[in-house]
């Protein structure tokens, strides 16, 4: 038995050592291949770009390269927002919308809606020029939460018992191996309402909507691309292409020239995501 659980740990490092060699020569080759196929004739300068923002939104790093690097190409005159995300964290989605409000000071921007633009997402992408949505898409959610497990009664039944000291009436708020007294419970609602009213009057700043009229759009409801419309939380229903048509209006640009990645960086992320495939199909088959 003691055998087998070896064999289970030592089996990535059997497949390194069989394969990390091969893998390094094919990455050398790619880049050969790269440098001496002929790049054409005729380089295009891109004109728009498109900004991605997908899934749970955890940090801000990612749109803010992809900002950067619109930003260091004197040419591109428009970006189109694509948003299909729940949401996530309170101040990296407000990250996010400072950097697009500064980028629509710069150039157009046009938000298109594939999927969902809620919470922290819809404050990510509600400064833009103009909201574009499917009708299938959901819209809003406007609102904030702070949640945790209380896993006391669970860890009495299995013998865990916590320790430690703190210094302060709220530094062990939001714990979850007890429950919240009512102290924390009213401090954290005081927080989460305070954050809730910023959310509020930056939303109704950014689309012209009155705060006091907030629990027709906001109260963490969830709407339709229909009710958002009437609402006044998107400017439009429409396709991706009427989205583009739009911004290409904007920005003055007849002919799109889409900014895209480098031909070898486009590569290396191939082959990388290539190679991590291969990789973990190989470790399950041998665990087969």
């Amino acid at each position: 038995m003691i055998k087998k659980i070896f064999h289970l740990f030592t089996l990535p490092l059997d497949f390194i050592t069989k394969y990390f060699k091969a893998l390094v020569f094919l990455l050398i080759l790619i880049i050969l291949l790269i440098t001496l196929l002929p790049q054409g004739s005729e380089i295009k300068t891109p004109n728009l770009a498109k900004i991605h923002l997908y899934g749970h939104i955890i940090e801000s790093e990612d749109i803010h390269t992809q900002i950067e690097k619109i930003l260091k190409n004197p040419n591109i005159k428009g970006a189109l927002l694509l948003i299909d995300s729940p949401g996530g964290a309170m101040a990296a989605s407000i990250e996010i919308s400072d950097m697009i409000r500064e980028l629509k000071e710069k150039m157009p921007v046009v938000v298109y809606v594939q999927g969902a633009m809620a919470s922290g997402s819809y404050y990510a992408g509600m400064y833009a020029d103009k909201i574009y949505a499917n009708r299938g898409a959901l819209i809003g959610s406007i609102g904030v939460i702070f949640s945790s497990v209380n896993i006391e009664d669970l860890a009495h039944k299995i013998g865990i018992k916590t320790q430690g000291v703190a210094a302060g009436k709220y530094k062990e708020i939001g714990i979850f191996t007890r429950e919240w007294t009512p102290p924390e419970k009213e401090f954290l609602q005081d927080l989460i309402n305070e954050e809730y009213q910023m959310f509020i009057t930056d939303v109704a700043d950014a689309r012209g909507l009155e705060p006091k009229n907030a629990k027709e759009y906001a109260e963490g409801k969830v709407f339709t691309a229909a009710k958002a419309l009437k609402l006044g939380l998107i400017d439009t229903i429409g396709t991706q292409n009427e989205a583009i048509e739009t911004l290409k209006n904007l920005s003055q640009v007849e002919n799109p020239i889409w900014l895209k990645k480098d031909k070898f960086e486009a590569y290396i992320d191939k082959f990388i995501k290539t190679s991590t495939q291969i990789a973990l199909q190989a470790f399950s088959q041998q665990l087969r």
